[in-house]
């Protein structure tokens, strides 16, 4: 019979642990981008109305 194994050591899940970070920061880089392409010429539209209202003011 085998004996029984030994937990996993700090080292190995702090490597599991930093791959996990990678991989959401960048699904978050991604998505970021995502909302940028998408909402970029609203948000742009958005602006310039705002700035011309502003400037029309005495």
């Amino acid at each position: 019979m085998n004996p029984p194994r030994k937990p996993a050591t700090r080292r190995d899940q702090r490597g599991a642990t930093s791959a996990e970070y990678a991989l959401l920061v960048s699904l978050v880089a991604v998505a970021l981008i995502a909302a940028v392409l998408v909402f970029g010429g609203a948000v742009d539209g958005l602006f310039d109305t705002s700035g011309s209202r502003v400037s029309d003011l005495p």
